[in-house]
């Protein structure tokens, strides 16, 4: 794959548009195939409705395979563009019913709208997304933020609104160029700094931001003479022989900048430094410090050794309101960009997944009795698409009337994960890893279950909670990576071995172990000649190593694909301090304030019932009731913890006039019953939530019997 040579480029045209333009901004960057003699527009070539990348990036063109654009060229050598009405017409409109096709430019041209993320959509001049403002208050011309240029403040194809700020206007042009400039790091409003919910509506408005670094940190020692100390000595008398720019290191003629500002320095003699850890200001700085309110306060503080104390002992004393200038070097710059690239949390990124969920919907027809498989039939058939909306349908098979019950798809991902959390396929007690289960494996299950995971995270499922770290980190960094631990063998008779490896005294002690254990250490690979007794460590290790890693090493890769699904493996790979939380841990224990705050309520609410519902959580989380706060959350909603992504709908509260609270997991909804009384109020409430999860239960564990 080579890219074309400046001059030879313009006369070779783009095997989609048929167009030799060269501009990045407009048609993405212009690459050449001299083997297949192919040229491609990056993005004719992205945009293509019948493509897709099947290979990986350095193969093909962009990762799209040789023979898959010539089928694409040929498919679109028979439709017709409804804009320019040459054949060639790659490029479909999604919306429904309609059959506008047409070239990545004259799309342009048109207006049409083209969403470079998810399924990279893209919209004709009819269909195309629009932005919808309730009010418009703006009387007179704004300026666009970016290019300062004056524009009417009404949302067109060319005018575009940030979503954050409602007072920031853009030309669509300015943010193109913008986004190509500034990257996925660094794009964001101009405004506010806001950048997961300012993308997200540039993307859904087809603004392309390229999975780059900013150009500006790409260019080559871009910062090189910001990283250069200033070494000039500023005081009115210097008295170094040398002159004012020689520096000295450790000793008297070192020069010291101003801890301030760092654009002045002197030499340590010439202030009468006796240290270069001595504090120093220029003397501009120190004007401003002293005439400052902070420093005027300080004066009123008690400073030990009060007599002594000089102009430069107490700004010594006060924290500079001044930051001192620290070199922007490289390593700084690095840290910035993984503050913002890493630092984020997890349902800010379980959000931008969701995004990918469509309106359409899919049913699941659910067995309470046999839920795993019920949901192994849905996930597997051959409709079913994870971006799918999904609904459930609970069913029983004893049920001669084949009826069916509206069910919570957040309480069915709860059921479904504590099945995962308790199957044949993971081994462990709380922090579990891969198991070996050839069963398993050869029906696929390791493959279905990374799969329901991902699933489950996207549309609203609990934490797993149960991953050991070994686990996460051969998904996150590679097994190649991760050096397993002791508590990662949940094999007894392993374990001894590892232990009476690591605990032998001496050679004979160690040769003994491995004697005994010879045909086992034979097998797995990990036989060794014992020369010297620190030959054990490596020992161990192996065993380690096997048993954890290298024994599952196919169910491992099968789950890592399952877990690809919705793009959920790649989120947990770029963000792993995120999602080491929810893989690794429990959710933290629900308190009064939390429900509390969960729940939203309803206008016209009894005022009373409130009064009772809030003392009734704080009864409850004083051990005064023999409910908890999970057994709350599990009657309203199914879930005994607040999901990563959150609930959808959000919980509500209702007050009726009745006698018993009532829960509608389908829509996440509490009804509290209006009582004269406290007491009244929190008896019916344990009493409906007791009987409630106890009857679930029984009747759960009525059907496995069955």
């Amino acid at each position: 794959m080579n890219e074309n040579k400046p001059g030879a480029s313009q006369n070779l045209a783009c095997v989609f548009c048929r167009k030799n333009d060269d501009c990045p901004n407009k048609y993405g960057e212009k690459k050449t195939n001299e083997k297949w003699n192919l040229t491609v527009h990056y993005y004719c070539l992205l945009m293509s409705s019948g493509i897709w990348q099947r290979g990986k990036e350095e193969e093909g063109v962009y990762g799209f395979l040789i023979e898959d654009i010539r089928k694409e060229v040929n498919r679109a050598s028979k439709l017709k563009c409804c804009i320019c009405k040459k054949t060639g017409a790659s490029i479909g409109c999604v919306a429904p019913r309609c059959k506008r096709s047409y070239h990545f430019p004259c799309g342009l041209q048109r207006e049409c709208i083209f969403q470079f993320t998810g399924n990279f959509a893209s919209f004709c001049w009819k269909h195309r997304p629009v932005q919808i403002i309730t009010s418009n208050n703006y009387r007179d011309s704004l300026p666009c933020t970016i290019c300062l240029e004056f524009i009417e403040p009404i949302p067109t194809y060319s005018i575009l609104r940030s979503p954050c700020c409602k007072n920031a206007w853009f030309h669509r042009d300015c943010l193109q160029v913008q986004a190509i400039n500034a990257g996925v790091f660094f794009f964001r409003c101009t405004i506010c700094n806001n950048s997961d919910i300012f993308q997200k509506e540039m993307l859904r408005m087809g603004i392309h931001i390229p999975e780059k670094d900013a150009s500006w940190e790409l260019e080559e020692n871009a910062y090189q003479e910001l990283l250069q100390h200033y070494e000039h000595c500023d005081v009115r008398r210097c008295r170094c022989k040398e002159g004012r720019d020689y520096n000295a290191p450790d000793s008297k003629w070192e020069i010291k900048r101003c801890q301030c500002c760092g654009s002045s320095g002197t030499h340590l003699a010439c202030s009468s430094l006796r240290s270069w850890e001595q504090n120093w200001e220029c003397l501009e700085c120190r004007g401003i410090l002293y005439n400052s309110e902070d420093f005027q306060k300080a004066k009123k503080h008690t400073l030990p050794n009060t007599n002594s104390v000089g102009i430069t002992d107490c700004l010594l004393e006060e924290s500079s309101p001044k930051l001192p200038r620290q070199s922007p070097g490289a390593q700084h710059k690095d840290l910035l960009r993984q503050g913002s690239k890493f630092r984020r949390d997890v349902s800010t990124i379980m959000m931008e997944l969701g995004f990918q969920i469509k309106k359409k919907t899919k049913r699941l027809w659910i067995n309470k009795a046999n839920i795993w498989n019920s949901a192994l039939d849905g996930f597997r058939n051959q409709n079913f698409n994870p971006s799918y909306t999904i609904e459930v349908a609970y069913i029983n098979e004893n049920d001669n009337f084949g009826r069916e019950h509206p069910g919570s798809k957040q309480e069915f991902l709860s059921l479904l994960m504590q099945h995962l959390e308790n199957s044949p396929i993971f081994e462990g007690s709380l922090s579990k890893n891969l198991s070996l289960n050839s069963q398993a494996l050869k029906e696929n299950l390791y493959y279905e279950a990374g799969k329901i995971l991902a699933i489950s995270l996207v549309h609203g499922g609990p934490s797993p909670g149960f991953f050991s770290k070994t686990l996460f980190n051969c998904l996150v960094y590679g097994p190649e990576n991760t050096q397993p631990i002791l508590d990662d063998v949940s094999d007894f008779d392993v374990a001894q071995i590892i232990i009476r490896v690591n605990t032998a005294t001496n050679v004979a002690d160690l040769n003994s172990v491995v004697n005994e254990c010879y045909n086992y250490l034979e097998l797995i690979g990990c036989l060794r000649l014992i020369t010297s007794l620190s030959d054990k460590y490596m020992l161990a290790k192996d065993i380690l190593v096997y048993h954890v890693i290298k024994r599952v090493q196919a169910p491992f890769e099968s789950f890592k694909q399952g877990l690809k699904t919705l793009g959920v493996l790649e989120k947990i790979q770029t963000y792993p301090e995120a999602f080491y939380s929810i893989f690794c841990h429990k959710p933290e224990n629900l308190s009064a304030k939390i429900l509390s705050d969960l729940f939203t309520v309803c206008t016209l609410s009894d005022v009373q019932a409130l009064g009772f519902w809030n003392s009734y959580l704080q009864a409850v989380e004083d051990g005064k009731s023999a409910i908890t706060m999970e057994d709350i959350l599990i009657f309203a909603t199914g879930c005994s913890s607040i999901p990563p992504a959150g609930f959808k709908p959000t919980p509500s509260i209702e007050c009726l006039h009745m006698d018993f609270p009532v829960g509608n997991k389908c829509n996440n909804c509490l009804a509290l019953p209006i009582t004269n009384t406290y007491q009244e109020f929190q008896e019916n409430m344990d009493f409906a939530i007791r009987n409630t999860l106890r009857l679930e239960k029984e009747e759960s564990s009525h059907y496995i019997g069955h």
